[in-house]
């Protein structure tokens, strides 16, 4: 017998049902029977299940005489169905990689509740989406079980057949079923919510649910959407049945009356000459099953709503709902006008303060969009806080990384008057990201751009060959930015020219190295052990640092290139495998994919929050990476590089960089998920060939990092010393450009 049952009632998909059948089939976890039911589609999709059941045992086809729905295909498909769980899947829908393991994961560590959830992601059909509405609630239910009884606020979870994973036998012994017509998941869903007394949640994207532009009858606006009436007056017939169930219909009006006014306000479903009509059965509904307690109305416009069911007809609903959308639009009118007023008031302020004198004590510094103290300008600030503490720093910090700043850490936020004031006032600068068009330069101050990392994908100018890459940046007004520097911080002489070439502005460029890369010069391993133990690593295991960069070719940015819970385990005992995604990836769905989960359940550690990306280069022994800039860092400490290039001509072609990485590499190259796990298997990953590309790497991209970098930009820039720290000699062709040869060597 199975562990699952993968239910797919197919009609009328043809063009997506491969990438439906191979989401589930190439799943890690493999103990599964796949139901397909051909809901006699007319185009070729039986044909393609046929094809599918040839060649693979799991695969089982239902062909059904006639065609029934999607409710009742399911239902056929159940009746079929012989493992411990059920699941249902859409046919144009498609599992992301690994969700089978960690449902199974899940339920076993819950002893098989009656029913998990699982979340999902839309994807439209030009890109994916954020993360769903259930996201919180999912994460806040931890890794216990519970009941909808002491627990109601997790009836607010997607109202769907696919995002659960139902007991057999909990499913067949109350009898659900799914009926014919629209809307029939919620009676079944509903049901099944409050009658099971162990629901478990999973933090976790499972489905890629798509959002097609056309074909979805949920988006064809006509009469059938009055079949969501019958469907509720099933579900609260059955509660009528059922004296025990009683607390929860007061539960369920709300949430029925909710769904159907949802469908009411939607003109994709409800056209407007049968709105009239659509709210008069929300209102007859709402009369026939109203308990004599009432319901918890919610707050906000949809209680106003159902407030007005009560006594409103649809003329004076329609009224309100008039008024409200006129309000709506004159606050919006006057929000605008305000944030005018704010905008031109702050303009203002900051002119004031610019006629002020230059602080020459004073510096301002800001980190990757002002999200707290890291990177190249922490370490410059930290060594002028020893070298110089005659300048006092200023951090500029978004408000919701104020918590997480170091003690004793000046900041201000931004858009406030002090931000302007201090900005107006400093002398120095510093920042690894360009400053807002609307902070002026003024005569005498020092802009000190430190970048994020040597370049190997183009940057600035150089996108403007690529415009699938600069969708969305204004590469005009990223150089007027630009033109604002004074220096650029540069590690090599790679760096040196592909930062002139893209970004041809009225900087000089100052090869100091990068300062955030000093702690990682000739480091020992005395930092390492700390960091393990913080992360929660075996002090003996051998620490594989994965990480990815974004995609250019993929809206949103991010591609699962490796299935990370694969990996983990064919690295074998001994081994852990460390996470750390670009920091432009952190906040969209990339963890929700997988990656969260799996940090939970200590099948890998999630080190992408870590405020220091060195300390967590420090604890590692091998990076694993496609095409990050992080590798130009990595080699400093000679620990080896893997490249792992299996997109590297979409990469390229999409984005565009400075040279072939899969040519020029500090490390062994894999092009297949197969050679890269055969480079761990068999040592190679560390063998003499490695220390040998990783060393003339070194030697091409990072001549200027001697550890010094930082003490160099404070002698030179903020004290105007000559002496001090050396720049570090130059062994090769002459610089570019330069404005200044004192600071500069040709």
């Amino acid at each position: 017998m199975p562990r699952f049952s993968i239910i797919v009632p197919v009609y009328k998909v043809q063009g997506f049902l491969r990438e439906c059948l191979d989401s589930v089939l190439g799943q890690s976890y493999g103990d599964f029977e796949l139901i397909a039911v051909d809901d006699r589609s007319p185009d070729g999709s039986g044909a393609i299940l046929d094809e599918y059941a040839a060649r693979d045992t799991r695969v089982r086809v239902l062909h059904l005489p006639e065609n029934v729905g999607l409710g009742r295909a399911r239902n056929a498909g159940l009746a079929q169905a012989a493992g411990d769980y059920v699941l249902f899947l859409d046919s144009d829908d498609h599992y992301t990689p690994g969700l089978l393991a960690a449902v199974a994961a899940r339920l076993g560590a819950t002893g098989d509740p009656d029913l998990l959830v699982f979340d999902h992601v839309r994807t439209h059909w030009w890109g994916r989406g954020g993360r769903s509405e259930a996201a919180d609630l999912l994460a806040a239910a931890g890794l216990e079980t519970f009941s909808v009884r002491a627990c109601p606020q997790y009836l607010n979870l997607f109202l769907v057949a696919w995002n659960k994973a139902y007991r057999r036998s909990f499913f067949l012994e109350h009898g659900l079923a799914y009926g014919p017509g629209l809307y029939e998941d919620a009676p079944v869903t509903y049901r099944s919510m409050v009658l099971a007394d162990r629901i478990a949640c999973l933090d976790r994207i499972g489905v890629e649910y798509r959002q097609r532009r056309q074909g979805a009858i949920t988006r064809t606006p006509g009469r059938r959407h009055f079949e969501i009436f019958p469907q509720y007056e099933g579900l609260f017939t059955f509660l009528e049945q059922r004296p025990d169930l009683a607390w929860a219909r007061p539960l369920l009006l709300e949430r029925a009356l909710d769904h159907m006014l949802f469908v009411l306000a939607r003109e994709d479903r409800v056209r407007p000459a049968d709105r009239g009509d659509f709210y008069r059965e929300i209102r007859s509904f709402h009369r026939r099953h109203l308990p004599e307690g009432g319901f918890p109305v919610p707050d906000g416009w949809r209680g106003v709503e159902m407030r007005l069911l009560a006594s409103a007809p649809y003329a004076s609903y329609a009224a309100v709902r008039g008024l409200r959308e006129l309000r709506a639009t004159a606050l919006e009118g006057q929000r605008r006008v305000a944030r005018k007023a704010s905008e031109t008031a702050r303009r203002t302020w900051y002119a004031a303060q610019s006629k002020r004198p230059l602080d020459p004590h004073l510096a301002v510094y800001s980190a990757t969009h002002h999200r707290g103290v890291a990177g190249d300008p922490a370490a410059i600030h930290a060594k002028a806080r020893e070298l110089a503490p005659h300048i006092r720093g200023v951090w500029v910090v978004r408000e919701d990384a104020v918590d997480g700043l170091p003690p004793g850490i000046d900041h201000v936020t931004p858009g406030s008057r002090r931000y302007h004031e201090v900005m107006a006032r400093a002398t120095y600068w510093v920042n690894n990201v360009n400053w807002p068009g609307t902070l002026a330069k003024r005569p005498g101050s020092v802009h000190i751009h430190t970048h994020q990392g040597t370049p190997l994908k183009y940057m600035g100018a150089d996108l403007l060959t690529k415009p699938g890459a600069r969708h969305g940046l204004d590469v005009p007004q990223m150089l007027r930015r630009a033109d604002r520097w004074d220096y650029s911080l540069v590690a090599g002489r790679h760096a040196e020219r592909a930062w002139e070439r893209a970004y041809p502005c009225h900087f000089t460029s100052l090869r100091t190295g990068s300062p955030r890369n000093d702690v990682l010069v000739g480091a020992g391993r005395e930092r390492g052990p700390a960091v393990r133990e913080r992360l929660g690593i075996p002090a003996d295991d051998t620490v594989v640092l994965y990480a990815p960069t974004r995609r250019d070719y993929r809206r949103g940015g991010h591609v699962d290139r490796i299935d990370l819970a694969r990996f983990a385990a064919d690295l074998g005992p001994g081994h852990t495998l460390v996470v750390r995604l670009h920091p432009s990836l952190a906040g969209g769905v990339a963890r929700g994919l997988g990656l969260s989960d799996l940090h939970r359940r200590g099948v890998l550690v999630d080190a992408t929050d870590e405020p220091h990306v060195e300390d967590v280069m420090l604890a590692s022994d091998v990076l694993v990476t496609d095409y990050s800039a992080l590798m130009f860092d990595y080699v400093l400490l000679d620990r080896p590089v893997v490249v792992h290039a299996d997109d590297w001509g979409a990469f390229a072609a999409s984005r565009g960089a400075y040279f072939d990485i899969t040519a020029d590499a500090p490390g062994h190259v894999s092009r297949s998920y197969r050679e890269l796990t055969w480079l761990f298997a068999s040592g190679t990953w560390q063998d003499a060939e490695s220390g040998r590309l990783r060393a003339g790497f070194r030697e091409r991209y990072c001549e200027f990092e001697d550890g010094q970098a930082a003490e160099r930009v404070v002698r030179l820039v903020m004290l105007g010393e000559r002496g001090g720290a050396p720049l570090p000699a130059a062994r090769r062709t002459p610089a570019v450009a330069a404005r200044s040869e004192a600071l500069v060597e040709r």
